[in-house]
Formats: structure tokens, sequence, C-alpha cells
């Protein structure tokens, strides 16, 4: 389900740049788990700081006020390449702590901001590592975090940020052929400087081959925001099976489901049968059919992943239809015919 993310940060659509900073620094000093140990509280600095990210973006907020966040998501909006490709023209660092530090221009922030009272977060002294942080591992998932450079000590150590997924939604056709997909996402990169960052759009090249399953997962290495003190994130796309109007998928198989009404399953029919590359599939039904009868049409699935010379079979369920009532004379035949 698509977020709202004005709400996320308590605000209304239309809120004003200083409105969505102010919001998000006491969100974020309010949830930063290192602060706060309360369930949910991590989540909720995550999803805060995805906020702020969308909506302090002239760019990427136009989008999203137009189009949501699928839109923003898919590359809608003018110089798009349609979301219909699914050329992404937004991705998310995943990392709310490198939001964080950029936001206050502070590596260090628990020192200026957790040691002093929040009027409209109640925060507290923050107490633990005077002049120094260390982020554990329940902060933003990892052994260490993904920003943990700064260990006891002053021990400095890169660790690499988590991966971050994005769903690549594929057709069936796409998937009994083969296909190329390009797939645009935005980072941020170090400047020459090495200090600061910019954004830079990057198009990513994904061969998909005939019969991958859904779950595959494509991974580009340390394609992520670059920061100077952690390892860029992998870029991890997942296939999922994108819904067909006729066919759902089974593995390798192909399941589609004919309507018929009762007295064609009582009796037998002759019956169509789409295939997925637009053919047409006849079969003879002599038996009676009931709801769990199933007929397979070999070798009309898609592609075995391993073995593409062979494919997986058209499997044909029934949905039965039923009359909506009957009058006394076709009840009083039926009675006669039908065995009890």
């Amino acid at each position: 389900m698509a977020r709202d993310f004005y709400k996320i940060l308590g605000l209304s659509k239309g809120a004003s740049d200083e409105d969505i900073k102010k919001a998000y620094r006491k969100l974020a000093l309010k949830y930063h788990p290192d602060k706060n140990k309360e369930s949910g509280a991590e989540e909720k600095f995550k999803e805060v700081a995805e906020a702020y990210e969308i909506l302090s973006d002239p760019k990427k907020k136009e989008i999203y006020d137009k189009y949501g966040e699928d839109g923003l998501k898919m590359g809608a909006g003018p110089g798009s390449q349609g979301g219909a490709n699914g050329a992404y023209s937004y991705t998310w660092s995943g990392d709310p702590n490198e939001t964080f530090r950029m936001f206050f221009g502070n590596s260090n922030p628990f020192g200026s901001f957790f040691g002093e009272d929040e009027d409209d977060g109640g925060i507290g002294s923050f107490g633990g590592f005077p002049g120094m942080f260390r982020f554990t591992s329940s902060s933003f998932g990892g052994p260490g975090g993904p920003g943990s450079n700064m260990q006891m000590g002053g021990t400095k150590k890169k660790t690499q940020d988590p991966p971050i997924y994005h769903d690549l939604l594929v057709s069936l056709e796409d998937i009994a052929k083969g296909t190329t997909k390009k797939m645009r996402i935005s980072r941020k990169v170090i400047s020459p400087d090495g200090r600061t960052s910019h954004l830079e759009d990057k198009v990513l090249t994904i061969d998909i081959k005939p019969g991958w399953k859904a779950g595959t997962k494509i991974t580009f290495p340390r394609e992520g925001d670059q920061t100077p003190n952690t390892i860029p994130a992998d870029i991890v796309f997942v296939i999922k099976d994108k819904p067909h109007p006729e066919f759902k998928r089974d593995g390798s198989d192909l399941i589609y489901t004919v309507k018929i009404n009762l007295r064609d399953a009582l009796l037998g029919a002759v019956i169509q049968v789409p295939t997925l590359d637009g053919r047409k599939k006849q079969i003879q039904l002599n038996e009676v059919i009931n709801p769990n009868t199933e007929k397979r049409i070999a070798g009309e699935g898609l592609p075995f992943p391993k073995q593409n010379s062979k494919k997986g079979d058209l499997i044909v369920k029934f949905d039965i239809k039923f009359p909506d009532g009957l009058n006394a004379v076709q009840r009083e035949a039926l009675s006669q015919i039908l065995p009890r």
C-alpha cells in the first residue's frame, strides 16, 4: 500500500520547506534507535528519514504530490521512461543514519543534540559515550550498523551498508522468451573534495533469462549511495511475476481457469483454451466435470530455468456456473434423472 509521507511527518500536503525540516528534526531525535529503545522506534526512524528525503527534494516532492509513492518509484512525470518499462527515477539510500548525519551536519550528533532537552520531544540527555559513538547491531540492521565506522577508542573500520532491495515486475511473456530491462537508479556519489556528495543517475542493465522463477535475485555490487566512511550497499532486484489477465504461474507450469455452465459440465462440450503466445488449443470434454477436475496440455507452460528446450504444462481448471434457481418442472425432471 502506498504511504502518505506527509502523514508520517505529521504534516498536511502543501507544508513548507521549513515545516518539513522542523518535523524531521523533531521526529529524528525522538525515534533515534540509540536514544529510543521502545519497540518500533527503529522502523519509525527509517520511515521518517525516507519521508524527509522525498519531501525535501523539490523534484521528488513534485512527482510524489502528483503521482504518489508508486509513481515516484516507477519513474512517473516529465522525462521518465515510463513506469510500464520499470525505469526507476528514485532509489532511497536505505540508510537513515546518513540522512541524519547530512541533516545535522555532524558525524557525532549525540553531543550536539542529545545533550539538551528538546522543547518538542523531551529527549533528555544522551549519556553513554562522551566524545564518541558506536552503532550497535540493533541499529539499521547489521553488525555495527551501516555507519559503524567510529568504534570505542577511535578505531576506524569500514563496514558495508545493508543491501537495498527492489521488486522487478516481469510479465509471463517476458519470462517465456527472456528479455533485457534497463533500470535507472539515483544515488549519492562522493564529490572530488572527498567530503561532500551529489546525486547521480545510473542505468543498470538486467538480462532476464527464459524461465527465471519469481524470487530470483540480481545483484549489482556496491551501487548504492557513497559516503566517506562506509562501503556502498549492493543493489538487489528481485524478480516478481507481473499479474496476468488469463494465466497464473506455478513453477514452470501455467494455470488457466475456464468457466463452463452446469449443462456442459455434466453432458460434455468442446472448449477453446488460449496459450501464452496467442494460439488456441481445443479440448473435448467427454466425462463429467467437477470443481476438482484438471486437464493438462503438455509443453505449453514456461521454459525450465536450467533447460530452456523443455517447458512445463498448461493446466486447465474449471469454474462451473450453477443456475441461480430451478422451477418446479425442472426440479421434477432432475429428481427423476439424477441419482441420490
